[in-house]
């Protein structure tokens, strides 16, 4: 028998957002350990950094110890952050950790000494959806409630620019950002996606901001974060609801592929799938250092047969890395901060040729 409570929650992560919780909840004590489901815990900790939590406006807001969080069951690698897994079995009163600043719980496995360690949380309960109308037996809520299907087949036809990089941090959301700037203002309707990593709104918004008609996540498809063998339906899911009649109807889409190229979020599976590439009008590949992008231009070329159409990141942050980049790699540097405008003309040249290729008017 489910022994249920309720509990009022002070704060609601943005991870769980397809569950469309109140700020009142009813908890049951049958946990399903397994990715995406909802759970409510209650900070056991305080701490000085990485002590906030992104909420379902996207705002970050503070953590504190006593507090009751809405977060989802997930898994994180992130090099310069937290590791961790979904333990195989939960039970209410075990003790679990907050992975990241979108809310994401699970057992923390290793940890980046810059940011110290993560909270501890009690688990309370499983939060329970009542999706019928008038139902009294509530079953544990899912992140997967109201998602973008993933899909087996592609319907997207228009160009899209994939900002990928070398690895977190490497500048790839400030290159996406300043792309649907710059196409916005050239006179494009442009859609954003954010297709692999751990689940946060911010990056989705920060191109909103910029004017993307409609930015979605891999969240959005029911994912609390990626891994291989689950990024490439999940992709056609939202390129297919991005492009969707009655929807936002993009001239071209921004695609930002998280983490590095060789992570541990399903990048490569995108980059092999012959179906998403097909659309790739252009190639930005964001890089700390210049051995980072020698080795970018590499992997791109060998293992996915993919060019590069432009680096950005910290290596093209002054003329050593820029002069590097075009001399010794022979390939294009522009700089999203302080050279947008040579990374957008570099962008919508690769994109009238795709265009002119395929016969489509541009």
């Amino acid at each position: 028998m489910v022994v249920t409570t309720r509990v009022r929650l002070d704060r609601i992560a943005s991870a769980t957002k397809n569950a469309a919780l109140a700020q009142e909840v009813i908890l049951g004590d049958e946990i399903v350990a397994g990715e995406g489901y909802v759970l409510a815990v209650r900070i056991l900790t305080d701490k000085s950094t990485y002590n906030e939590v992104e909420d379902l406006s996207g705002r970050m807001v503070a953590l504190r110890a006593g507090d009751v969080l809405a977060g989802t069951l997930g898994v994180r690698r992130a090099l310069r952050g937290y590791a961790g897994d979904v333990p195989s079995q939960l039970a209410v009163g075990d003790v679990i950790n907050v992975l990241n600043l979108g809310g994401i719980l699970g057992r923390c496995t290793s940890q980046n000494p810059e940011i110290g360690p993560p909270f501890d949380a009690e688990v309370l309960g499983a939060v329970l959806a009542f999706p019928e109308l008038g139902d009294r037996v509530g079953r544990p809520a899912h992140i997967r409630d109201r998602a973008v299907a993933p899909a087996d087949l592609l319907q997207c036809d228009v160009p899209v620019v994939y900002v990928a990089g070398t690895c977190m941090n490497a500048g790839k959301t400030v290159a996406a950002t300043e792309l649907v700037r710059g196409l916005t203002r050239a006179g494009a309707r442009v859609a954003a996606v954010k297709l692999t990593g751990v689940s946060l709104m911010r990056d989705a918004l920060s191109m909103q901001d910029a004017g993307a008609v409609a930015a979605l996540t891999f969240n959005d498809a029911g994912a609390a974060s990626t891994h291989a063998g689950m990024t490439v339906p999940v992709a056609r899911g939202l390129f297919n609801r991005l492009v969707d009649p009655r929807g936002a109807r993009p001239d071209v889409i921004v695609a930002e592929l998280g983490d590095g190229i060789l992570g541990e979020y399903g990048v490569q599976d995108i980059l092999r799938a012959p179906d998403l590439m097909s659309l790739g009008a252009a190639f930005v590949m964001a890089a700390p250092d210049p051995v980072a992008c020698w080795g970018a231009q590499r992997l791109m070329r060998d293992e996915f047969h993919l060019p590069i159409t432009v680096i950005t990141g910290p290596a093209t942050d002054n003329e050593v890395g820029r002069k590097y980049i075009g001399e010794e790699l022979h390939l294009p540097a522009h700089n999203a901060r302080r050279d947008a405008v040579g990374l957008v003309a570099q962008v919508r040249d690769a994109i009238d040729g795709w265009r002119a290729a395929r016969g489509v008017a541009t």
